[in-house]
């Protein structure tokens, strides 16, 4: 197969993921899993159901070969929610494919990455079989990534590691070895209720977001002065909210959550980042009396391996040798399940995959078919290397 070229079987493969809904949250990826454990055994690629963490949301994780080097596929089985359907042109979980593109939830983030790393290691058990390769590959069907489920740690923990670690994120060819973190606050302010009718008798919270919003900025506009080389700037933003609409409509609300997003740069701690919070929330209090409490309800850690690590290296030039074009060094602004690979299991690894990090949790994502067979040949051909080097 050609650069250039299309890949009919990763195609069909890809479309049929696509079209299992497998939503987070709350956690759908059942389906997901069973469907890539029935195609291992038709197969007959060697794999174990996980029921860790969750009883009721399987992993997958499957090998061939045996012994080093290891170099371990990680990809997940979770989608974020489609969203108001009628805003897209196709049905998200319709597998469409249109002018060379697949579309559809999921299709760059990231079921073409596990498509691709169903095949990749289809071929690797062949070839290690055949004796062309020693040493041996893992694939992971996580769980849970898009909210920052312990799925990939847990299959870690389980054993299913090794020297390598290639987290299949759509990365358009670039290979990711920082990445950022992400640390989320649920922030309540409270107020005191009272009858519309009377707001003076009682205390408005949605009063109390104002200055809320206005400390957050300030915060924003002072992260943003710190600056990795990689991966840019961190940031403060408030995503969602909410205020008395568990209530009458004639009610002055009592509290009012909100949830802000902390992107945390390669060596931030997120011990640091929760004292940071807890100044802001102090400051609210002593300049505006505003009453405030928070609770982390999510996070990832940042994640950093050194630019020149073997497996970068092999990455970027398989990515040269059927591009055409060695990307430079780069980081991911995302936060990705590299983190368990790095930190918790101290595994050099990286991010990277077909598709485009542009594409991840929008209306009409797609993928550019040619480049996810590209794909397919980057990660054989670099897989190759890393087994042969031993």
């Amino acid at each position: 197969m050609k650069n250039g070229d299309r890949h009919s079987e990763l195609e069909t493969l890809a479309r049929d993921l696509v079209r299992l809904e497998s939503e987070n949250p709350p956690g759908n990826e059942a389906a997901v899993t069973e469907f890539v454990a029935d195609w291992l055994d038709e197969h007959d690629i060697e794999h174990e159901i996980v029921e860790k963490p969750y009883e009721d949301r399987p992993q997958v994780a499957a090998w061939v070969g045996s012994g080093a080097p290891t170099v371990v596929y990680n990809s997940h089985a979770d989608v974020v929610p489609a969203g108001d359907v009628d805003r897209w042109t196709h049905d998200p979980y319709g597998g469409h494919i249109e002018d060379g593109k697949l579309f559809g939830r999921g299709a760059a983030d990231m079921k073409t990455g596990l498509a691709v790393g169903m095949l990749a290691i289809r071929t690797m058990r062949d070839e290690i079989e055949s004796g062309h390769h020693s040493g041996s590959i893992v694939l992971h069907v996580a769980i849970g990534e898009e909210t920052a489920d312990p799925g990939t740690k847990t299959l870690l923990e389980k054993g299913f590691d090794g020297d390598y670690g290639i987290v299949l994120e759509p990365t358009d060819f670039r290979v990711a070895t920082r990445s950022k973190g992400l640390a989320c606050y649920e922030i309540t302010v409270r107020g005191e209720q009272s009858h519309a009718s009377r707001p003076d008798q009682g205390t408005n919270a949605i009063e109390a977001v104002g200055p809320l919003i206005a400390t957050v900025d300030d915060y924003d506009t002072e992260l943003r002065k710190s600056e990795d080389s990689l991966v840019g700037r961190s940031y403060a933003t408030l995503t969602q909210m909410a205020a008395g609409i568990d209530s009458n409509m004639a009610v002055l609300p009592e509290e009012a959550s909100l949830l802000l997003d902390r992107r945390v740069l390669p060596g931030e701690s997120l011990e640091d980042v929760d004292d940071e919070i807890a100044s802001l929330l102090a400051t609210l209090a002593t300049d505006h009396d505003v009453d405030a409490t928070c609770r982390r309800v999510q996070k990832y850690a940042a994640a950093s391996v050194p630019t020149d690590t073997h497996l970068a290296s092999v990455l970027r030039s398989s990515v040269g040798s059927v591009t055409g074009t060695t990307p430079a060094p780069w980081g991911i602004e995302a936060a990705t399940d590299v983190r368990n690979f790095v930190n918790d299991a101290a595994i050099d690894a990286v991010t990277w995959g077909p598709g485009r990090l542009e594409q991840a949790h929008t209306v009409d994502e797609h993928i550019n078919l040619r480049d996810a067979a590209a794909g397919l040949n980057i990660l054989k051909r670099a897989t190759r290397e890393l087994l042969a080097s031993g």
